[in-house]
């Protein structure tokens, strides 16, 4: 993909069926010579689904949380991004999405047909990890859903919500440090080993 100087490019997806989690026993937390310690078992309190757009050149997130993971609920999405994004007249927007069904469905179709300023672009199937919305969802489930504890949904969107706004306070931009000809040469070693394997 290469757009033009103007425009902007998106990465969408949806981290879906995030779930609030309780822990039956609060974390204990690091100590001299001690790792963190938290029961196994957890209460279940609900989910949710995050929809995220990435702007790849200056790291902020559009995001909006949804009960469900349907073209519905994507459509409310795009709906949104349209109406959160400054622009001028004229300002290509490129939208980098994986091809789930909920992404190509006949309204989305339709509302990006009258939108004829969006251009998408489909990561290869089983590629997702290509789309880079998908570090920030690494990142917000390290630092803030993991070890989190949500006694409800409400609480699990508002601990969302809030990291969405600390992070567009001071954004960056995720930059890719391997090159293509490294990520290939490493392809070519996994295709040797497991050809090499006997199997």
């Amino acid at each position: 993909m290469n757009p033009p100087e103007n425009a902007l490019v998106l990465c969408i997806d949806e981290k879906s069926q995030v779930q609030a989690l309780d822990r039956t026993q609060p974390l204990l937390p690091l100590e001299p010579w001690q790792v963190e310690r938290h029961t196994h078992d957890y209460a279940r309190h609900g989910t949710t689904s995050l929809f995220a757009a990435l702007n790849t050149r200056t790291g902020e997130v559009i995001g909006r949380c949804h009960p469900r993971h349907r073209h519905q609920e994507f459509l409310k999405f795009l709906k949104h991004v349209d109406a959160s994004i400054e622009r001028e007249a004229g300002t290509e927007i490129h939208l980098v999405m994986d091809n789930y069904a909920t992404h190509k469905t006949p309204a989305v179709q339709r509302w990006l047909t009258k939108h004829p300023e969006y251009v998408v672009h489909f990561t290869p199937t089983s590629a997702s990890w290509l789309n880079m919305v998908e570090r920030f969802f690494a990142e917000i489930t390290n630092q803030r859903i993991r070890r989190g504890a949500f006694r409800s949904v409400h609480s699990l969107r508002q601990a969302i919500m809030d990291y969405l706004d600390e992070h567009n306070e001071n954004p960056k931009p995720f930059v890719w440090t391997a090159d293509a000809d490294l990520i290939l040469s490493r392809v070519a070693n996994v295709c040797k080993r497991i050809d090499q394997s006997g199997h």
